[in-house]
């Protein structure tokens, strides 16, 4: 693709004290792989107060990261979160592979919704609300080309759990724009766009960007002008869209290939970079926009 080049810098770092040794054993049994860099940095997110929260997913642990880049860890539990989403009231959400949505409150988590119709979900992997207040989730598990069973949902502000789309091979990182929802398709490769009509349902599902190389898009964002920030493992890069799915700009890590997510906070673009264990910063020539996860 041919896009402007952007460079990174490290904006905060893992520190040493906070880096496992090895690999969960649970984690090696999966068929999973090894964490060299002492932790899975994702799903990166802002309060109001303008820390950064990141998780990480190879050992349970949630990070608030203050503005001078310093890493606390907000908690460790026996979970897979993989990413995070701010509720207006406070309460941090959190897509936990092995748990389903949980939320954490009074340094506890607590269960939200792990099943549907009764069954157990796949593995979900990322978040969102809406304004008005309504969670859209994906369910990622193992799906891939040969099982393209993955799944979108909505959790209603009634309680109500509604399956929007289950044909989605490895539905990854998502973004809304109004009553449009962008997926991350991983296995394929692309991001696939899921209009909502008014009586919820998603209708005329299609392909929004078709990428190459890498293992596919992971975790996504979406600036003021409605373009989409894709972060790319394997490429070491961040694609930045323009409404169209024309390519803008390609933002790279200073460090790793493996960079798995992304956020706004106003005109820079945070990254959570994990085979370095790092975040990663850069001024984008397009203004953030505050999207619904912060309410």
């Amino acid at each position: 693709m041919n896009a402007q080049p952007i460079e990174t810098q490290v904006f905060a770092e893992v520190p040493a004290r906070l880096r496992k040794s090895g690999t969960p054993p649970e984690r090696l049994a999966a068929g999973k792989s090894a964490t060299p860099a002492g932790s899975f940095l994702e799903g990166p997110v802002f309060d109001r107060a303008g820390n950064l929260y990141v998780v990480d997913l190879a050992w349970g642990r949630i990070f608030k990261v203050d503005s001078k880049g310093e890493f606390d860890v907000v908690i460790e539990y026996d979970g897979e979160p993989n990413g995070l989403a701010l509720h207006r009231d406070g309460r941090l959400f959190i897509a936990d592979h092995k748990h389903g949505i949980l939320c954490l409150r009074d340094g506890k988590t607590l269960p939200v919704v792990s099943r549907y119709h009764q069954q157990a979900f796949k593995g979900v992997n990322d978040l969102i609300f809406d304004s008005e207040g309504n969670l859209f989730f994906t369910d990622q598990g193992v799906t891939d080309l040969a099982d393209p069973t993955g799944c979108v949902y909505r959790l209603g502000v009634d309680g109500k759990l509604a399956q929007l789309a289950n044909c989605i091979p490895s539905p990854n990182g998502l973004v809304l724009d109004g009553r449009t929802l962008y997926v991350a398709a991983t296995r394929a490769n692309a991001v696939w766009r899921l209009p909502i009509a008014p009586d919820g349902r998603v209708v005329r599902m299609g392909v929004f960007i078709q990428l190459s190389g890498g293992r596919g898009p992971d975790g996504m964002a979406m600036d003021e002008s409605g373009g989409l920030a894709v972060a790319h493992p394997d490429f070491g890069a961040v694609w930045i869209f323009s409404h169209r799915g024309e390519p803008l700009y390609r933002v790279n890590s200073c460090k790793s290939d493996l960079v798995t997510n992304v956020a706004y906070k106003g005109n820079e673009i945070y990254i959570t970079d994990s085979g370095s264990g790092c975040v990663l910063r850069a001024k984008v020539p397009t203004p953030g926009r505050k999207l619904f996860s912060h309410l």
